[in-house]
């Protein structure tokens, strides 16, 4: 007698392929599942990298801005310790120069009186007060001249004081002029850069 189908050799044979093949294809499955999930750490991980690197990005970006900060920090404090000590001394030699005209015994002829001028009017001044400035405020004077070609040495000088808020007090020792002769200068510098009424003059020099 015939033994049934399935415990005949082919039937066995048939058993064994398919196992080989359920092996194979769950081999595939896993592999592929592998493959997947190694593919989603390398993603992750360069994820991680990229976030990594904008953040390191944006620390070098804070450091670099708060160095300028600091060094514009630096500059403006320079700035206004060389335009202080200006105007201290240029008070300072206007108010001997008033108390040598009181007095009898010295007149204008006097080479004292020519010293505290050529001191109250010197060049050296302007030049240590551009250089500071300048460093401060990088290009100003250039952007100034550029949208107002007309303006001259002693526009840009003005503008360069109004720049930095300084009152009308305080710019008349700097030019050794007085604090009327500094309302003219602002009037003067109003009409030549054709500024309508409504214009406040140092708000329109700090937006340039």
């Amino acid at each position: 007698m015939n033994p049934p189908f399935f415990l005949t050799t082919i039937a066995f044979v048939i058993y064994i392929l398919a196992f080989l093949l359920l092996g194979f294809f769950v081999h595939k499955l896993y592999k592929k599942y592998y493959k997947k999930q190694h593919q989603k750490i390398i993603k992750e991980n360069l994820r991680q990298l990229e976030i990594q690197k904008i953040q390191a990005d944006k620390e070098v970006i804070r450091l670099r801005n708060e160095k300028l900060s600091q060094e514009i920090e630096a500059k403006n404090r320079e700035l206004a310790i060389s335009t202080m000590s200006i105007i201290k001394r240029n008070e300072f030699l206007r108010s001997i120069k008033k108390e040598l005209k009181n007095t009898n015994e010295i007149d204008e002829t006097n080479p004292v009186f020519k010293l505290i001028e050529k001191n109250l009017n010197s060049t050296k001044d302007w030049d240590f007060f551009r250089e500071a400035f300048n460093n401060a405020d990088k290009d100003f004077l250039k952007r100034a001249k550029k949208l107002h070609p007309d303006l001259t040495h002693n526009n840009l000088k003005f503008c360069a004081y109004l720049r930095l808020n300084l009152s009308s007090k305080e710019i008349a020792p700097l030019l050794n002029i007085s604090v009327k002769s500094v309302e003219i200068r602002r009037y003067r510098l109003r009409k030549k850069l054709n500024l309508p009424h409504e214009t406040n003059l140092t708000d329109y020099i700090l937006s340039i």
